[in-house]
């Protein structure tokens, strides 16, 4: 990958909180251009990664560099490229929504005015409340406006629609992909909500305990995993199909759902012919991929 590409590269990275292993060994290059889905369980170490990326915390051992700087190391212009929405929202609650956003803008000479007019109108964002009186919904539209505002190269989303309604979710998964049009753009996603995040992303990044146990695109990965629907066409199936590596399976005498993984399609409709069956082939989606490598 050429160098120019790799917005973060991180190697041999982890850290301990107390008893802890919340990252370990943990090698990742980022690069320009995608909408990543960082998945995992609470606790995998999502989070923890995330804050390493852009600095906040320092590791224990190996190295995290952004945008070819260390990241501990981060100045004002390095940081200035980054937006991140931490899933606490912690906001300046004394404040108007007004306040704040013209607060937040004053940093950045780039901020853009009809990006958070059109945000504004879109999200339904009341600017005259005070930040503390907020429903939780509304506070993370604000942490996200505020995030996105300056239309950063790099924008890391730490749970960042957990709180929104579908609607929202819906506004917000469109403006990603607007936001994404520059290809000089990337954008890390941490969601629980994994049939939205499907939606929009082109790379998985799943994590377990502290570890990194799948790293492809969107597309390899689900060209991995199969469920495959077996209907006999000529009396009882035998009781061992020699079908490989096969995840789950529900089946009677003549009919099987199979979940398979790394199976070429070739040689699974070779071996639907060689048991006189029928053969039905879908993709898994996300949640049910995750599932599978997650359990695993």
């Amino acid at each position: 990958m050429r160098q120019e590409n790799v917005i973060a590269e991180i190697r041999g990275l982890s850290k301990r909180f107390g008893r802890t292993q919340a990252l370990d060994q943990v090698d990742l290059t980022i690069s320009r251009g995608s909408i990543i889905g960082l998945l995992g369980a609470n606790g995998a170490g999502k989070s923890t990664l995330l804050r390493h990326i852009i600095g906040l915390y320092l590791a224990d051992a190996g190295t995290c560099t952004t945008f070819g700087v260390d990241a501990a190391k981060l100045s004002p212009a390095e940081l200035g490229r980054i937006g991140y929405v931490h899933q606490e929202g912690e906001l300046l609650e004394w404040m108007t929504v007004a306040q704040l956003i013209r607060y937040v803008a004053a940093y950045y000479d780039n901020w853009n005015s009809d990006l958070e007019a059109r945000y504004i109108a879109d999200f339904g964002i009341e600017t005259d409340k005070r930040v503390g009186t907020l429903s939780p919904g509304q506070r993370q539209k604000v942490s996200i406006l505020l995030a996105i505002g300056f239309e950063p190269e790099f924008l890391l989303l730490d749970e960042p629609a957990s709180a929104l309604d579908p609607i929202a979710r819906g506004r917000f998964l469109d403006l990603l992909l607007q936001i994404i049009q520059d290809e000089k753009r990337t954008i890390i996603i941490s969601s629980h909500i994994l049939s939205d995040v499907e939606k929009v992303i082109d790379h998985t990044i799943i994590m377990r305990d502290g570890r990194i146990v799948s790293d492809s695109s969107f597309d390899a990965l689900r060209e991995r995993f199969w469920r495959v629907t077996l209907t006999s066409l000529n009396g009882p199936m035998p009781e061992n199909l020699g079908i490989e590596n096969v995840i789950a399976c529900r089946r009677n005498d003549t009919r099987a759902v199979l979940t398979v993984r790394d199976v070429p399609q070739d040689t699974l409709t070779a071996k639907a012919k060689a048991l006189h069956c029928d053969i039905e082939m879908k993709p898994l989606t996300l949640e049910e991929i995750y599932a599978a490598i997650a359990g695993e």
